[in-house]
C-alpha cells in the first residue's frame, strides 16, 4: 500500500520580529498535526500570508505573492492572516485566489481552520458538486474584543540556530498620528511571566546563546490595569522580565527589540543598566528630530527628553549601539524640519538608522493632515538622510576600534574566509577563526572597518 504522504505547508512572513515569532509558533503547531514546512514558493498544500499593513507596500506584497502561489498549485488553500487581514478583511478576502482571511488574535486557531475548510472542500470534491466554490471564509474579531493575550504555547526553535525572538507583549494604546497599529493588534495586553520564563529556559536548554525581547510596545509591557503586579514593588514594566531572565543560570545573553520613548524617559533606561546580561544596544524610535513634527506624529516627547536617554546610554558605555526609524516626508515638514532629523542623526551617532517616506495610511489622523509631501521631495530627503545615516554609522564603528567586545559567532561566510556575527552593542563582526566556534561567545578586540561591520581579532 502507498504511503500518504505528508501534506505541505509554507508560510511568508511580513513586517516585524512580532510576525517572526508567531509564524514560528504557527509552523510548530502545523507540525504537531503532522505537516511539513516548505519554503517560500515551492509547492505546498497549504500557503499562509502573515501580512504587515504598516506601509501600503506591505499590502501589495502580500496580493503579489497570493497570486504566485496560486500559479504554483492552484489546488492550495491561502490564507491571509495577522496585521492587514485585521483592518482590511473584506479587502483581502476580495483578493483572487484567498480562500481564509484571519485577524491578529485568531492565529492560535488556524490549523483548525484550515483542517475544517479541508475537509469540506474534499466532501465537496468527492460529491461531485457543481458549486465547490466555498467562498472565503472570515475570522476576525472586532477591535474593541481584543482584549485578552493570545497564548500560542511554547516555542521550541528558531530560524537562527543562535538568536530566538520572545513575544512578551501584544498591542498600543499610544495612537501615533500616522500609525495603524494600534487598529490592527488593539489594546495592550502582556504575557504571564511564568510563561516568559519557561520559554526562554526552554531555547536556552536548547543551546540559543541570545533572547530577544520582542513585541508590538515592549515598553508597555505591565502597564495594563488588569496585569497581575510583580511580588517585588521596586520594580515595574519591562524590568520584571529583564531581572527574571538575568537570574536564568547559563551562558546566553538577552536583547531588546526595541523600546518606544513616548513610554519610557532617562531614569526607565538607566534602572535597567544593572542587569549584566542586557546587551548594550537599543532601538530608540526617533521618527523625527523636530520638536513640531513630534507634536504633529503625536509623539509625546521632544529633542531634549530623547537626547537625555541617549547621554545615559552612552555615559554608561561610549560605544554603546542605539539603532533607530526616521519618517521623512510627514505632513508640514518643512526643509528646516528635515535638517533637524538629519542633525539627530549626526548628534547621536547612530549605529544604524532605518529611513522610512511617510506613507498615508487611511484610519489614520496624519491622513486627513494638510501639507502632504509630493514623492519627489520625500524620495530626495530620504537620500539624504540615508547618506548622511550611513556616514554616522561608519563614524560610531571606528570609534570601536580598540575596544574589547564580545561577538556571538553565526556563521561562516565560504566567499570570505571570515566567521561573522554579532557584538553585544550590534556590530555585525568579522573573525579569522574556526567554524566549531559558531554559535559561541568569543572575545575579540576589534582592529579595523570591513564591509558593513568590523573586524576582530580572537583575544
Amino acid at each position: 500500500m502507498k504511503e500518504k504522504r505528508k501534506r505541505i505547508v509554507s508560510i511568508l512572513t511580513l513586517g516585524c520580529k512580532v510576525n517572526q515569532y508567531e509564524t514560528q509558533a504557527i509552523k510548530e503547531k502545523f507540525i504537531t498535526k503532522g505537516y511539513e514546512v516548505a519554503e517560500n514558493e515551492e509547492f505546498a498544500d497549504v500557503y499562509i500570508i502573515n501580512t504587515c499593513t504598516v506601509t501600503g507596500l506591505s499590502d501589495r506584497k502580500s496580493r503579489q505573492y497570493i497570486r504566485r502561489v496560486k500559479r504554483i498549485n492552484p489546488n492550495s488553500i491561502t490564507a491571509v492572516i495577522g496585521c492587514y487581514a485585521q483592518v482590511s478583511p473584506k479587502e483581502a478576502s476580495s483578493i483572487e485566489g484567498v480562500d481564509i482571511v484571519a485577524g491578529t488574535n485568531e492565529k492560535n486557531n488556524l490549523v483548525e481552520y484550515i483542517e475544517d475548510y479541508r475537509k469540506r472542500k474534499d466532501l465537496y470534491s468527492q460529491n461531485d458538486s457543481e458549486n465547490n466554490n466555498l467562498g472565503v471564509e472570515c475570522h476576525i474579531k472586532p477591535l474593541e474584543a481584543l482584549t485578552e493575550y493570545e497564548d500560542m504555547g511554547i516555542i521550541t526553535s528558531m530560524d537562527s540556530k543562535t538568536r530566538a525572538f520572545i513575544k512578551i507583549q501584544e498591542g498600543c494604546n499610544r495612537f501615533c498620528s500616522y500609525c495603524i497599529i494600534p487598529y490592527a493588534r488593539g489594546s495592550v495586553r502582556s504575557r504571564p511571566k511564568e510563561e516568559i520564563i519557561k520559554e526562554a529556559e526552554n531555547l536556552i536548554s536548547k543551546g540559543f546563546k541570545e533572547i530577544v525581547l520582542t513585541g508590538i510596545n515592549t515598553a508597555l509591557y505591565g502597564t495594563e490595569k488588569s496585569f497581575a503586579k510583580n511580588e517585588d514593588s521596586k520594580i515595574s514594566g519591562i524590568e520584571i522580565i529583564i531581572k527574571a531572565l538575568s537570574e536564568i543560570p547559563g551562558d546566553f545573553r538577552i536583547r531588546l527589540s526595541s523600546l518606544e520613548p513616548t513610554v519610557i524617559n532617562s531614569q526607565y533606561v538607566k534602572n535597567l543598566l544593572k542587569y549584566k546580561k542586557l546587551c548594550p544596544h537599543l532601538h530608540l524610535s526617533l521618527q523625527s528630530g523636530s520638536d513640531k513634527i513630534l507634536k504633529l506624529m503625536n509623539r509625546n516627547y521632544d529633542r531634549k527628553g530623547y537626547l537625555d536617554i541617549v547621554n545615559v546610554l552612552r555615559e554608561y558605555d561610549p560605544g554603546y549601539g542605539i539603532t533607530t526609524d526616521i519618517i521623512v516626508g510627514f505632513p508640514a515638514e518643512s526643509e528646516d524640519d528635515f535638517m533637524d532629523s538629519v542633525k539627530m542623526v549626526e548628534i547621536v551617532g547612530f549605529c544604524k538608522v532605518h529611513a522610512f517616506k511617510y506613507s498615508k495610511r487611511q484610519g489614520t489622523k496624519a491622513a486627513e493632515m494638510k501639507g502632504h509631501i509630493s514623492p519627489e521631495v520625500k524620495a530626495r530627503r530620504s537620500k539624504i538622510l540615508m547618506e548622511t545615516a550611513n556616514s554616522i554609522s561608519k563614524e560610531f564603528f571606528k570609534k570601536n576600534i580598540g575596544m574589547k567586545r564580545t561577538v556571538l559567532i553565526e556563521r561562516f561566510d565560504e566567499s570570505s574566509g571570515y566567521l561573522e556575527g554579532l557584538s553585544e552593542n550590534y556590530i555585525k563582526v568579522y573573525i579569522d577563526g574556526d567554524k566549531n566556534l559558531i554559535n559561541s561567545f568569543v572575545k575579540v578586540k576589534i582592529s579595523e572597518t570591513y564591509k558593513d561591520g568590523l573586524k576582530g581579532i580572537i583575544e
